[in-house]
């Protein structure tokens, strides 16, 4: 049956700074006969960045459209059949769009790190997408597919083993580039919402808040170990220092790791801290956890590595120490100018060549209920929250536009785990990112 719509995919706020850097990856790496169209507030931005393109990409059409007008949202969900947006702050921008997709039985992704966001729309767009056959997958860029497919490996390779996931921990092992000022953009809004209704901070604060069905039963405590061996954090149970750390130096260590995040590494002289995403992150995998049935004694949680010795432990204090500054001065109002006077705006971003030495690793470390464990690794070249994530969300948005390739039957508000799958994987590999599994031994 030949489909009636005009378009294959819109790619809305095309003339931001990922948006562009989505729109050049779109231009060189969609397959030829993919109907697409740029979309944005100006049209005469939009035309400025239509001559910057290569080939048959200049021809492509320019829709303008205001993304909090339900009419208009309504209009352009009914042209195509894909829509991917990177208009934010998604708490305050996104809600329409992302309903006019719902009901229209259109492919929806974006680039939203707003639990609240997420939250919402499950609320309001989950039955009517079931219903109409749509795919509403948010956080399809650095938030969250490193962490969301990490994951998926691990409980893929577990269950062709005939096992279940337990206790899971994702490590960002090195990470080198920036976030983007729309995701600060969209922190500043989230800080915001719940200041003005503090009935959201519940959702907030609920690792559980987007899984389908909330929080699973709690799994019998194990016998043996006593949860020593879980993967990837923690202090030891002896809280005892290494040899290497001499007597005062040591008494530091010790005070900086009882005042803050900062943790031991399990296993290793590694010193671990908190990772900035991993809020969201952490939300969106226990839904992925829902919907792909991990199993009842999946727990995940993710952290920041700052390496090993004295470097590490200082590191992982001071960068956790201006983390939690950053934050505190976004939620208290006096504080507010001078934050936003250093922290990125929408719309910027930095140089061709200061992308050029972006990369981020991580790595997932998951027990299984078989006794196996498993570890995954995510790596990329690119900067993650620019050139990475353009290319993530981009390839999101063309995996979108292959119905046949997509995980059958599956609609409704999803993650990119549970819309998409291995086919984002590999899409992934195609232009260098590096996605394995391994059990390990023992």
């Amino acid at each position: 049956m030949s489909d009636p719509r005009e378009l294959d995919l819109v790619l809305v706020g095309a003339t931001g700074f990922v948006g562009r850097l989505t729109a050049q990856h779109l231009a060189q790496h969609a397959p030829a006969g993919v109907r697409i169209a740029l979309a944005g507030r100006s049209l005469t931005r939009l035309q400025r960045l239509s001559r910057e393109l290569e080939g048959a990409a200049r021809d492509w059409p320019l829709i303008a459209v205001d993304t909090t007008d339900a009419a208009a949202c309504a209009e352009l969900a009914a042209r195509t059949r894909v829509v991917a947006t990177t208009v934010g702050p998604y708490l305050r921008l996104g809600g329409p769009l992302a309903r006019a997709c719902a009901e229209a039985g259109t492919h929806y992704a974006d680039l939203t790190g707003e639990v609240l966001f997420v939250h919402r729309s499950i609320a309001e767009n989950h039955a009517t997408a079931q219903r109409t056959g749509a795919r509403i997958v948010h956080a399809c860029g650095f938030d969250s597919v490193p962490s969301d497919l990490g994951v998926l490996l691990c409980a893929e390779a577990a269950r062709a083993d005939g096992a279940a996931l337990g206790r899971t921990a994702l490590a960002v092992r090195s990470m080198k580039g920036g976030f983007s000022g729309g995701t600060i953009d969209s922190a500043r809004t989230q800080v915001d919402t719940l200041r003005s209704d503090p009935t959201l901070k519940a959702v907030g604060d609920d690792p559980w808040a987007l899984a389908e069905g909330g929080r699973p039963p709690r799994p019998p405590r194990s016998s043996g170990s006593g949860g020593s061996g879980r993967p990837g954090g923690g202090a030891s149970s002896s809280g005892a220092l290494p040899s290497w750390v001499p007597g005062p130096v040591g008494d530091l260590v010790a005070k900086v790791e009882k005042a803050s995040p900062v943790r031991r590494e399990q296993g290793s002289d590694h010193f671990t801290g908190p990772f900035v995403m991993a809020a969201f992150n952490t939300r969106v995998v226990a839904r992925s956890a829902s919907l792909l049935g991990y199993g009842t004694g999946f727990r995940y949680r993710e952290y920041s590595d700052y390496g090993s010795g004295v470097k590490g432990a200082v590191t992982a204090g001071v960068t956790s120490a201006a983390l939690l500054g950053v934050l505190g001065g976004l939620s208290f109002p006096p504080l507010r100018p001078v934050v936003d006077r250093v922290l990125p705006k929408p719309g910027e971003g930095p140089s061709a060549e200061a992308m050029t030495s972006g990369r981020f690793r991580m790595e997932v470390t998951a027990e299984a209920t078989n006794g196996a464990r498993y570890r995954s690794t995510v790596f990329a070249p690119y900067d993650p929250g620019y050139s990475g994530t353009a290319i993530m969300f981009g390839e999101a948005a063309l995996a979108l536009c292959d119905d046949a390739a997509l995980p059958a039957d599956v609609a409704g508000v999803l993650t990119p785990a549970t819309a998409i799958g291995m086919p984002l994987a590999d899409r992934l590999r195609a232009h260098g990112f590096a996605l394995e599994v391994d059990r390990l031994p023992g």
